[in-house]
């Protein structure tokens, strides 16, 4: 059983930060060190609760990732290139400050750290070039972002690292998966199969209780047996469902499970050491060549011609250590690579790059603004098809979130009220879907302002209805069209009873809350289906 003290003061901790207006992440970061440095040990139960929000996590990611986005170049060919160079830079970083006699890089008492040879150094640069897909995939999620084009190009650079990252361990383990991985090659034959038994499951208990079968057992537990990293055959699960529109329902209905159990994540990296003055100075030097990574980064998605705020947003985004970097420390430190303290170095490091991260993502649009004018132009023509300006066409109203709610906004303006309506979504296999039906339909980010500076607003547009499922998105969207001082009527759906005073203060001229309208519309069906009002009495 979980103490009592540990879900206090994750609750607690996780509070504070809201009220400091930070991620609650941060909060739980700093809840974990102050549990340790208060004389707390980490319990098994938050290790396994640690490792089944990580193992569902990447299995949702699977769920809502078209595997054609790890074959873009610039995915594969942006992660592998950042890889290199940034081993090659830090490697040369760290060697200097083992020249200039920086603490656990120069001389010292201890034989492990008096001399860091060349593979130590490289190893260490290594466990830094990764950026943490737990991190990353948490921010994106809240703020409705992991569909986005900077989303996508982030979320898959990680699942690239995290290949790289499988590819190390066995390395240095130096043991081969077992001669039965071979036989994971079956479930692909079986992937139709797993997807039909996925339906058939329905929407309730039974639906969920299967994904988690499916990620732990088929994904976790078989790929462990085979001797592979347990976290990537849940991914692979997941990829090898998501074609089937059940999968995106599933990735729903895990996602408040998921986020619950990755509090035990974060918490727990406090639990891995406590920090001391030498320790503090080390962390915080490493944390300083985060700008260098993230140049890194900028400079090989821009060569990939990328738009400057896909490159941007997806580089702050990636711009932070990753956990991985502690598990490449306890190998080098198991191995004799490394001195021990190099572990509560790195765990100090990953911990403080999370809360520097979660600052500047917090503004990131804002940074975006700032900087873009002193960016170079760049040809229109010679970015990817996501990213060139768009053109609405004829549309007189625009539903931006295509839903199960923005479709039903769709047909009515369409087929009740003969406006000419196009509707917006982010997620491209949605796109395709409902262009398949017959929608009128753009692939775009609705938070993102460069979006709407490309999209040729015109003046027919008479009506724009914000049905995205989060209401940070919407109130984004509300604040992109304001301050272009849109001249046309904007109508906002909530699900939240607290969510309309603030987009009511935005300047949305009707808000109406789902349930309440959905109570409505079906009162009003049952009464006039029992005889008691006519159609016209309701509408007058």
């Amino acid at each position: 059983m979980i103490e009592p003290i540990f879900i206090l003061t994750a609750f607690v901790s996780g509070a504070a930060a809201m009220l400091l207006r930070q991620p609650p992440l941060v909060g739980f970061l700093a809840g974990g060190f102050l549990l340790n440095a208060m004389g707390y040990d980490e319990i098994p139960v938050l290790t396994m609760v640690s490792h089944l929000g990580v193992t569902l996590m990447l299995f949702t990611i699977g769920l809502k990732l078209n595997i054609r986005t790890l074959l873009r170049h610039e995915v594969w060919g942006g992660a592998s290139l950042h890889m290199l160079t940034t081993v090659a830079i830090l490697t040369s970083v760290l060697a200097l400050g083992q020249a200039i006699a920086l603490p656990l890089l120069a001389s010292s008492d201890n034989p492990l750290i008096s001399e860091m040879d060349l593979p130590a150094l490289l190893v260490l640069a290594f466990a830094l070039s990764f950026s943490s897909t737990v991190f990353v995939v948490k921010v994106l999620e809240k703020r409705s972002e992991t569909q986005t084009s900077y989303g996508r190009l982030a979320i898959g650079i990680l699942i690239m690292q995290d290949l790289f990252a499988v590819v190390f361990l066995t390395a240095s383990t130096g043991q081969l998966p077992s001669i039965w991985a071979i036989g994971l090659l079956a479930l692909l034959p079986l992937a139709p199969y797993m997807r039909r038994l996925l339906e058939r499951m329905g929407h309730g208990e039974m639906q969920m209780l299967c994904g988690i079968m499916m990620a732990l057992v088929l994904g976790y537990g078989l790929f462990e047996l085979a001797g592979i990293k347990g976290d990537l055959g849940a991914l692979i699960i997941g990829l090898l469902l998501a074609p089937h529109p059940a999968a995106q329902n599933l990735a729903r209905s895990m996602f408040n499970i998921k986020e619950l159990l990755l509090v035990g994540f974060f918490f727990s990296i406090g639990f891995t050491a406590l920090p001391t003055w030498s320790s503090l100075g080390i962390a915080a030097l490493l944390v300083l060549l985060l700008p260098l990574k993230s140049l890194v980064y900028q400079i090989i998605l821009m060569r990939f011609h990328m738009r400057h705020r896909t490159s941007i947003l997806a580089t702050l985004s990636l711009s932070n250590y990753s956990e991985f970097g502690l598990i490449v420390s306890a190998i080098a430190v198991s191995s004799g690579w490394m001195a021990p303290e190099w572990l509560v170095v790195m765990s100090l490091a990953v911990a403080m790059s999370f809360i520097l991260s979660a600052l500047i993502n917090s503004v990131n649009e804002q940074f975006y603004r700032w900087i873009e004018p002193y960016l170079p132009d760049t040809d229109s023509a010679t970015l990817s098809a996501d990213d060139r300006p768009i053109s609405i066409g004829d549309a007189e109203a625009i539903v931006l979130g295509m839903g199960r709610i923005g479709r039903s906004v769709y047909r009515r303006l369409s087929k009740e009220h003969g406006l000419k309506v196009l509707g917006i979504d982010s997620n491209p296999k949605s796109v395709q879907t409902l262009s398949s039906q017959g929608f009128n339909i753009l692939e775009g980010d609705a938070v993102d302002s460069d979006f709407w500076d490309k999209m040729l607003m015109s003046s027919q547009i008479r009506l724009v209805v914000l049905a995205m499922p989060h209401h940070a998105g919407n109130l984004s969207a509300l604040k992109q069209l304001r301050s272009r001082h849109f001249p046309g009527n904007i109508t906002a759906i909530v699900e939240y009873p607290e969510e309309v005073d603030p987009i009511r203060e935005l300047g949305a001229n009707a808000v109406y809350h789902v349930y309440d309208e959905a109570g409505r519309a079906l009162a009003d069906s049952a009464a006039e289906q029992a005889g008691l009002v006519t159609r016209s009495e309701q509408l007058g």
